[in-house]
């Protein structure tokens, strides 16, 4: 895996005055485009598309300071329609324009191009079950929030407290499956993830039997599902195991994460100061595509 996205970097590289496929990224990184967005956001923090975006501003900036080429010329070079769209672009990026780094020396901005290394990282253990589900239904509450990467999100937070409380717990009485009892879901989430991203978040129960009326419906179609689980006492905790999954665990497991939703489930203890989160992601196995 990690000589696979070292190759998909040195492609973007060689192709940074041209078109860069996210197909042929995903070729040879040997996984699925879907994966591959979601691996390259969990290692570099960034999605794949703004760090090419950098990379291209990073040496047109080196371009215009050395050679003084042309502002259109330069643009065109580097994917840009016009000049304008261009310079824009380039003075967030660079916090001076194009024109103005032609016609005298500026202090410029620049993206290192990424090389991914193997570090002595994953010294512990992680636990995981792998489980097989046929297609589910989840019953409950739904909402659209912002992406938050790390902290408290207000808006999943001021949601969760308009609930009504009392149709949740009759809710409860409706789970009948793992994973059981109130869940959490993230559905609809652009694969780059970036923060403020946009998403559907459900609050509800995973549920065979008829469904109320008055409530969203969720249908699942079947997954084999990885199914990690954290303790802790703030929700970072379940932040920083999502951080883990992808940065540790699927590097080093034979398997890549599919599009379809996640699925949290949370158990606190008797005085509710440490809780137990149970993570779902849909997954299916890469060993399938070796000698294909």
């Amino acid at each position: 895996m990690i000589d696979g996205l070292n190759r998909a970097l040195d492609y973007i590289e060689s192709n940074l005055s041209g078109e860069i496929e996210t197909a042929e990224m995903a070729r040879l990184a040997t996984t699925s485009e879907y994966h591959f967005r979601r691996m390259f956001s969990a290692l570099a923090g960034i999605p794949v598309s703004e760090y090419i975006r950098r990379r291209r501003l990073t040496l047109a900036g080196a371009e215009l300071s050395v050679s003084r080429s042309g502002v259109l010329e330069t643009a065109v070079k580097y994917g840009y329609s016009s000049a304008e769209a261009f310079t824009r672009a380039f003075t967030a990026f660079h916090g001076v324009s194009p024109g103005a780094v032609t016609r005298a020396p500026a202090v410029l901005k620049s993206q290192q191009k990424l090389v991914i290394h193997v570090t002595l990282e994953g010294a512990t253990p992680m636990d995981y079950m792998l489980v097989d589900k046929p297609a589910l239904t989840l019953v409950g509450f739904k909402t659209r929030v912002p992406l938050v990467h790390e902290g408290p999100n207000s808006a999943i937070e001021d949601f969760t407290r308009s609930v009504d409380k009392v149709a949740l717990r009759g809710l409860r009485e409706l789970s009948d499956q793992d994973p059981a009892g109130i869940v959490s879901v993230v559905d609809n989430l652009a694969p780059p993830r970036t923060e403020g991203t946009e998403l559907d978040y459900y609050l509800g129960v995973v549920t065979g039997k008829p469904s109320p009326t008055g409530f969203d419906l969720l249908t699942v179609d079947a997954h084999t599902w990885a199914v990690f689980t954290a303790d802790g006492s703030e929700i970072e905790s379940v932040q920083y195991l999502w951080r883990d999954i992808y940065t540790e665990w699927f590097p080093a497991n034979p398997f890549r994460s599919v599009p379809g939703p996640e699925i949290m489930r949370t158990e606190y203890n008797d005085d509710f100061t440490v809780a137990r989160f149970e993570l779902w992601i849909p997954v299916e196995s890469e060993l399938s595509d070796v000698g294909a």
